[in-house]
């Protein structure tokens, strides 16, 4: 099968890259625009973008996805099927192209977690475990008919990063799975709605600066999960010496904490643990408005509270 891959974060080499090794034919890339980014405002080529140039594979990089002149090269390129991982949302006239269809790589497990943010959410909830799914595109999005998934038990400690990691390369190895199963035939299609059953939907959606603010009235757990769901980005954040602090680890525990919520106590020294309506949130590694990232040691000795 003659395959275009579209993707654009480093998430979405990793299955570019698995797809190329298993032998797949990826004949091109449609990726994100080049950006201006930095003090020099120099040009930033998108991850996905960088690994294709450096294997010789073709890229289209549209600014608008119903351009005419995208389309026609789409088209020109006569593909068999298509992959989307870690792309915007496509127009039916692109996902309807190929004759295979097109499949997406999601980071959940369908139909939780539907949207742009389902390894932060899947975290700040708390759940207990995760996975990938690859499921055909179709009108609504994230609710097409179910290929595959693979699950992983999560171990409450870990942050966005670390199951974005994790995540990724599972989700790679998922991905080769499925494309050989179309290009065989040998996969079975399975309807969300048939496991939407009596059972509650939780969603993902976009993530925005304030959703990132802790509302220290809230239970200690739901905080601490809140801060290992947002790190490392966009990262929960309070606020001290009227400035905002960014919280990148933390600890709890469960406590009578005898003080209003959002106070905080310290020794100047070791600790700074703000309190909860039952216990306290222990800052482990956080970054001050205006100054690097460090841990809590090393924030202490620059700062009197």
């Amino acid at each position: 099968m003659k395959i275009i891959f579209m993707g654009t974060p480093q998430f979405a080499v990793a299955s570019l890259d698995a797809l190329i090794k298993a032998g797949c034919d990826v004949i091109a890339v449609v990726t994100a625009p080049d950006k201006p980014a930095g003090r020099g405002q120099k040009l930033n080529e998108s991850a996905v973008k960088q690994y294709a140039v450096a294997n010789g594979i073709k890229v289209l990089q549209p600014e608008k996805l119903k351009d005419p002149e995208f389309l026609e090269k789409l088209k020109s390129l006569h593909a068999d099927l298509q992959v989307v991982v870690a792309f915007r949302m496509l127009p039916e006239v692109v996902w309807n192209m190929p004759p295979r269809g097109t499949i997406n790589l999601h980071a959940s497990l369908l139909p939780q977690y539907r949207g742009a943010a389902p390894i932060n959410w899947v975290l700040i909830n708390g759940e207990k475990e995760s996975g990938v799914t690859t499921f055909f595109l179709k009108h609504e999005i994230d609710t097409g008919d179910i290929l595959f998934t693979e699950k992983i038990t999560l171990t409450g400690n870990e942050t966005a990063g670390d199951l974005h990691d994790r995540l990724m390369n599972k989700g790679a190895g998922l991905l080769v799975k499925t494309v050989k199963g179309v290009e065989s035939g040998r996969y079975n299609e399975h309807p969300q709605s048939a496991l939407l059953d009596g059972v509650e939907l939780k969603h993902a959606p976009k993530i925005f600066k304030e959703d990132c603010l802790i509302d220290w009235q809230q239970p200690a757990e739901s905080i601490y999960n809140k801060i290992r769901g947002l790190s490392p980005y966009p990262t929960a954040y309070t606020f001290l010496n009227d400035k905002i602090l960014k919280v990148f680890n933390a600890t709890f525990e469960t406590a009578e904490p005898g003080m209003q919520p959002g106070s905080f106590l310290t020794d100047n020294k070791t600790y700074l643990k703000f309190a909860a309506p039952d216990g306290y949130v222990h800052l482990t590694d956080v970054q001050l408005e205006g100054k690097k990232q460090m841990d809590i040691a090393q924030f202490l000795r620059g700062v009197k509270l």
